[in-house]
């Protein structure tokens, strides 16, 4: 039985991070890794994505974007190529899944579909998109119409010939919507609370101002109501060459239907709550308040002057509900989010809802921490650009905890 420092779990952009702060520390580690590095990219993506974040903000610690486009968005098997090259010389054990963590005498022991391996510390690093989220009223769907989340579609032709229905408006949602529309498909959209932004604002990139502006680093502590701002819907963005917007408004211009929040199924009718106006209201409300605070900036700095973006025409009523049949919608995508599996974690760290308990990545129990979340401890930790600060952290404070076990020197 292996017995080692630390272990990872998970080799993506998190594990991958986690593993170079503790390699530079000189901690003996090893990341487990139940299918291929940055697995999630290669296999729960749909071909045409490209990452919400320009290539600059594709950073983790000792590895940055090297190409000629920083303004430009990464594809998928861009992002895989990034990922194994950051992975070249890491102790990553691939094909290994994890069966188990429990409490062991100094630490914990980690069943795998290897055998165990005992560690004075583990690291979970499996990240914020673990499961597709899909809500308990799609059980009561009719068996003809068939579900897809954006871990499963791939193209508009690997769908089943018909309509469909989108569920959910954040950044997979109205991306996967406006594709399927635009492959000669009827679609339909159904949007809750959402996140509004524009691509572009004052000649840049809005994440380059909402970084200049400190919003993407601000700290968990300092917000005011976090698990709020941990359930916020992700940005209603796309990663396109042309770097143009895309919203709500957007695809009502190009023939998709907009509805409101899905409440309920039943007897092959989707019932709708009629709340467009309530929702887009709030979400450029939203908006506006963190315009007036990049605009602050983008004066001190000169950019170019541009008018706020406006607030959308309003949507039509939605109908009380949709007749899947009777409208040809054959295809539901559950564009509604993800949660996290931790079945297999036999230590008393979760909540009331399956979450794990930490403080800025640090559980309750003492040599087990988590990374990758979002939020965790600044508004960019699930970002490509944003969790290697966090595991830069993480890795000191395991570095410490170490030291106290007198596994390492202080």
């Amino acid at each position: 039985m292996r017995n080692t420092d630390a272990i990872i779990i998970g080799a993506g952009q998190a594990g991958l991070a986690m593993s170079h702060c503790l390699a530079a520390r000189g901690i003996d580690h090893l990341v487990l890794e139940r299918g291929r590095v940055a697995e999630r990219w290669r296999s729960e993506r749909w071909d045409s994505l490209r990452l919400l974040t320009p290539n600059w903000m594709t950073r983790l610690p000792g590895w940055s974007y090297r190409g000629d486009d920083p303004e430009g968005f990464m594809t998928m098997p861009e992002v895989v190529r990034f990922l194994d090259g950051y992975a070249v010389g890491a102790p990553i054990a691939t094909g290994v899944a994890v069966r188990a963590l429990r409490p062991a005498p100094f630490g914990y022991r980690i069943t795998t579909s290897a055998g165990d391996v005992l560690a004075s510390a583990v690291v979970i690093a499996t990240g914020q998109c673990d499961l597709p989220n899909i809500p308990a009223i799609a059980a009561s769907l009719p068996k003809a119409v068939r579900q897809v989340t954006p871990s499963s579609y791939r193209t508009p032709d690997a769908l089943v010939p018909g309509g469909v229905l989108v569920v959910g408006a954040s950044a997979s949602g109205v991306q996967i919507a406006e594709e399927i529309h635009r492959a000669g498909r009827p679609v339909t959209l159904a949007a809750g609370r959402h996140t509004r932004l524009p691509r572009r604002w004052r000649s840049r990139d809005i994440l380059d101002w909402m970084a200049r502006a400190g919003v993407l680093t601000e700290a968990a502590e300092t917000v005011r109501d976090l698990d709020a701002a941990r359930a916020q819907p992700s940005l209603q963005l796309a990663g396109r060459p042309d770097h143009a917007d895309l919203d709500l408004g957007t695809l009502r211009a190009i023939g998709v239907r907009v509805v409101g929040r899905v409440v309920g199924i039943a007897d092959g009718r989707v019932a709708l709550r009629d709340d467009l106006a309530e929702t887009t209201t709030a979400a450029h409300r939203r908006l506006d308040r963190l315009i007036a605070r990049l605009a602050a900036i983008a004066d001190i700095e000169g950019a170019p002057q541009a008018p706020p973006p406006r607030p959308l025409t309003p949507f039509p009523p939605s109908p009380p509900a949709i007749d899947l049949a009777a409208e040809g919608i054959r295809t539901v995508v559950w564009a509604t989010g993800f949660r996290r599996d931790y079945d297999w974690l036999q230590v008393p760290v979760l909540d009331d809802a399956g979450e794990i308990r930490h403080a800025g990545g640090v559980t309750p129990a003492p040599g087990l921490y988590v990374l990758g979340l979002r939020f965790l401890r600044r508004r960019n930790s699930n970002f490509l650009d944003g969790v290697g600060a966090d595991a830069e952290a993480l890795a000191a404070e395991l570095h410490a905890h170490l030291a106290t076990r007198g596994r390492i020197a202080a």
